[in-house]
């Protein structure tokens, strides 16, 4: 986030290095072309426009992050060059005038000594980044290493010189000039055993610092880590120019490489800082790696090629021939060496995700040999794992009873993102991908390859579901129907048989009695027609049981619509149908139960004041939706009986039944059943 205070420290800081900068080019423009001694041969101006860049680059810092330490340490070691190079141009000066001017005495000592600190401050620069030093003991290790190095800079400050040759030349050059101002003579007969300790120290608080900045490196993790990825590139870059400028004998491209490999770890670490996802940070590595891989190759080739023609052929090989070769070896080599390379190191940085196909395929013949769930859950984590070189991957299915599967591979990072897993446009679960890294940035195409495979595993997940659910259904059917069975002749046996009995005991007793005593076979008769009304109830009961009679007698809307002049009179129960046509008989059964059931948590548990029921059909299907503006229903309340016998009876028909509570309050349940055979009137 951009800070809202200017730096006014760092732009100060910057414009005295703009204004030393001018002074080293104007000294380095008055000593011209002349001839100078070899260790004053580079002009003093490169030098301080490096730190003028790095120097800028903390202003940058600044500018976004105000405070940041990072930014003002770059700064720091930005204004070291440019005294550096500032230093460097007076000493040019005053040997090319051989004239001892004003202060270089000290001009030289800073020259000579104090630019030691670069390599420490460069130390702290890295261990600042990316969000000041590293926390937990790895900042004990920090510390440490930059008190090792400012102990050999102490050392290194007041040990006597001991480069008599460079000494001596200036000595000659620049009479009068001395180069040790702040050396102890006492030290002098062990400089090279102090020089040495004062190396060991600085390079073992540098190395120290490395380590913790490798270290802080594979600690990190999501945006941090992403933010390291970018100084693991410019280590890259760095080794690269580096080489080349060793293989490459021009002076001025050497200086040109060299200075590139200074202000390249600087740049990325202000990226990283500043605006991280400015570029894709994977396309530069695997580009870096490519490219660099190709040149090293075709170099080595090269030489090994004109290595072989000098040994065979001698001098007999022009300088045209040489070029030749070489352009025709480079052309030769460069189309297959950057595609084996490119796909090696896409497999090494991404993952499979370059062979679609091969992903894919081993998916399908892994999900083809697993029938469970949750084996096959685990097959798609390490499908995705694999394929993206992800270092975690988290699947999530929804099951029809309410249940959650759930299957994962890696630590969990603190930032993620998560992908609806669709089948047949109904979301049916989610896969979670860390949100950061280089691995875990999708292209168009990458994004392709995950829905494929989402898709596949979609697929093969909600078949297994549904062969488990059509089993669960068949027994769930072969169960209802013995329990009705079980019922009904309960029912006859232990209710309408007995009945029956005493209705036949009841009119042969009134037989017998008739011409003898008719009055009490009157009596036996209203006892017998009372028998037979409650044995009529019984049988209306079973049909109501079987099908309720409102359905034949009414229809489905009007079987709702007693029900709504029945319910209770605080709420408001409107039905509204839009039917065309008859209903098969299990369509309207199945309607009416989900309707009445919807209805009746309605009336007892929403405490709303208006009800509507509403009833729409295609060739298709049919939808019942029952909304209420009551309370609503808690978001991680589990879903009780009721719902789920909902569930049950539209599933019994290859339907399903959503239930949702809007924003703005109540509940609405909404049943689909698919209407496959359709019944004309």
């Amino acid at each position: 986030m951009r800070s809202s205070q200017t730096p006014v420290g760092g732009l100060a800081a910057f414009g005295v290095g703009l204004a030393l900068f001018a002074v080293a080019a104007a000294l380095d423009l008055r000593v011209g072309d002349a001839v100078v001694p070899e260790w004053t041969e580079e002009p003093g101006w490169t030098f301080a426009a490096i730190g003028l860049v790095q120097a800028g680059l903390g202003v940058v810092v600044l500018w976004h992050r105000h405070r940041h330490p990072f930014g003002w340490a770059l700064i720091g070691l930005g204004m070291l060059w440019v005294l550096d190079g500032l230093a460097q141009s007076y000493v040019r000066l005053a040997v090319h005038e051989q004239e001892a001017l004003p202060g270089l005495t000290w001009v030289l000592w800073f020259l000579f000594r104090f630019t030691a600190v670069l390599p420490m401050n460069a130390a702290a620069v890295l261990l600042l980044f990316p969000d000041g030093l590293p926390r937990g003991r790895w900042r004990a290790a920090g510390w440490t290493s930059l008190a090792l190095m400012g102990a050999g800079l102490a050392l290194f400050l007041v040990v006597p010189s001991t480069q008599t040759e460079i000494d001596a030349s200036l000595a000659a050059l620049v009479p009068g000039v001395d180069t040790d101002p702040t050396s102890i003579e006492a030290l002098r007969p062990a400089a090279e055993q102090v020089v040495t300790l004062s190396w060991v120290l600085g390079s073992v608080g540098f190395v120290l610092a490395l380590v913790t900045v490798v270290a802080r490196y594979r600690a990190s993790r999501d945006r941090e880590r992403e933010r390291m990825r970018w100084l693991a590139w410019a280590v890259l870059v760095m080794v690269l120019l580096i080489a080349t400028s060793l293989v490459v004998d021009v002076p001025a491209l050497n200086a040109m490489l060299l200075g590139a490999a200074l202000l390249v770890g600087p740049v990325a670490m202000v990226i990283a800082i500043v605006r991280p996802d400015v570029v894709s940070v994977e396309n530069l590595l695997v580009r870096t790696l490519v490219y660099g891989g190709i040149s090293v190759v075709i170099v080595l080739v090269d030489l090994l090629a004109l290595a072989i023609i000098s040994a065979t052929l001698g001098d007999a090989f022009g300088q045209r021939e040489v070029v030749l070769l070489v352009l025709l070896l480079a052309a030769i080599l460069y189309g297959p060496m950057r595609l084996r390379i490119e796909a090696w190191v896409r497999r090494l940085v991404l993952g499979e995700r370059r062979d679609p196909y091969s992903v894919v395929a081993s998916l399908a013949s892994t999900l083809e040999r697993t029938d469970d769930d949750g084996s096959q859950l685990a097959a798609v984590v390490e499908a995705v794992s694999t394929a993206f070189g992800l270092s975690y991957v988290q699947v999530e299915v929804d099951r029809s009873a309410g249940e959650r599967l759930v299957a994962s591979r890696g630590v969990r990072p603190d930032d993620v993102r998560s992908f609806p897993i669709a089948y047949r446009s109904r979301t049916i679960g989610r896969l979670t991908l860390p949100a950061h890294g280089v691995r875990n940035h999708l292209t168009s195409r990458d994004e392709i390859l995950l829905a494929d495979v989402v898709r596949q595993a979609a697929g093969a997940i909600r078949a297994s579901q549904l062969s488990d659910e059509l089993q669960r259904s068949r027994e769930g059917l072969v169960l209802a129907r013995e329990e009705e069975r079980r019922r009904i002749r309960r029912d006859l046996h232990d209710g309408l048989g007995p009945s029956l009995s005493a209705v036949v005991f009841r009119l042969e007793s009134a037989r017998l009695t008739v011409t003898s005593d008719p009055a009490s076979a009157d009596e036996q008769l209203a006892e017998t027609r009372d028998v037979v009304q409650d044995i009529i109830k019984d049988v209306r009961r079973l049909v109501h049981d079987l099908r309720p009679p409102a359905l034949d007698d009414r229809g489905l809307v009007g079987a709702l619509s007693q029900l709504a002049e029945h319910a209770d009179a605080a709420v408001d129960v409107r039905v509204v149908a839009d039917l065309d046509g008859a209903l098969p008989a299990a369509v309207e059964v199945a309607a009416f139960r989900i309707a009445s059931e919807a209805m009746n948590n309605t009336l007892r548990h929403a405490h709303a004041r208006t009800c509507s029921v509403s009833l729409t059909a295609d060739p298709d299907e049919l939808v019942v939706e029952v909304a209420d503006d009551g309370v609503g229903i808690a978001a991680d309340a589990k879903p009780g009986v009721g719902l789920l016998s909902l569930r049950e009876r539209a599933a019994e028909l290859g339907g399903s039944v959503d239930l949702r509570c809007p924003d703005h309050g109540g509940t609405i349940v909404t049943a689909r059943l698919p209407l496959h055979a359709r019944m004309e009137p």
